[in-house]
């Protein structure tokens, strides 16, 4: 895969990368753009921030879809500018103790609206799910919303066992992913993989919600890993990372 700018909406655009899959988006407005993830380090970062200038000249805003190092290490080469995440974000990423991480400075709890050149960008924060920081941002005059990876197309299934991590709250992802559709966009942008409508959004609901009943019936002592494994709508590492069954 080489990675290239898709327009999907006017001056609303995603990059693919080879690695991990990773989207990244642009929104464009007139005089402004925003940036949705600065992938995984300084030097990747840069090289975005070369594409970024392919399509605009125009001075970016930064937002980070969630702390997972793939979205959000490459902060440093966009900087100076605003960068917008939610709170946890800021909280995980000055955890790690790394100096040579760039901090988001605009910080969010629920929601925030952005004005990028005269153009309304919702940024929304749905719950705990895949991580506690998970923001997904919403431009309205096109139905286009860039999920992060509380949407992962990992084909041959619907998630990899990397989807799941030690900062998910699998209860609340199936949630989180209604209210994402309640938003009303027709297109969902997801962390990694190619653009989706909202019938992949419902079917990943679906699953998470089985994994999630799957996981109570465990913690309860009503099933064991063998027949949560069996029943699971997912691969067995999948399952087992969803889990947490080791």
């Amino acid at each position: 895969m080489t990675a290239r700018w898709d327009e999907l909406a006017d001056g609303v655009f995603a990059r693919r990368y080879p690695e991990w899959d990773l989207t990244v988006g642009l929104v464009v407005g007139d005089g402004a753009c925003l940036v949705i993830d600065t992938r995984a380090n300084a030097a990747e970062g840069a090289e975005l921030a070369r594409a970024v200038r392919e399509v605009t000249p125009h001075p970016w805003t930064v937002v980070l879809t969630h702390d997972h190092f793939d979205h959000s290490f490459g902060v440093s080469a966009f900087l100076p500018c605003e960068v917008w995440a939610h709170e946890n974000c800021h909280r995980e990423l000055a955890a790690r103790g790394n100096p040579e991480l760039a901090l988001p400075d605009r910080l969010l709890t629920d929601r925030a609206e952005l004005d990028i050149g005269g153009r309304r960008v919702d940024l929304v924060h749905l719950g705990p799910a895949h991580s506690d920081n998970d923001v997904v941002v919403h431009v309205p005059d096109v139905s286009v919303v860039f999920a992060g990876d509380l949407v992962e197309v990992a084909p041959p299934g619907s998630f990899s066992a990397e989807s799941f991590g030690t900062d998910t709250t699998l209860s609340g992802w199936p949630g989180a992913l209604d209210d994402l559709l309640a938003l009303g966009a027709e297109v969902v942008i997801p962390g990694h993989g190619a653009p989706v409508d909202r019938g992949f959004v419902m079917a990943q609901k679906d699953i998470l919600h089985h994994l999630s009943t799957l996981d109570s019936s465990v913690r309860a002592g009503e099933m064991d890993a063998a027949a949560a494994i069996a029943a699971s709508p997912v691969a067995e590492d999948v399952t087992r990372a969803a889990l947490r069954l080791g």
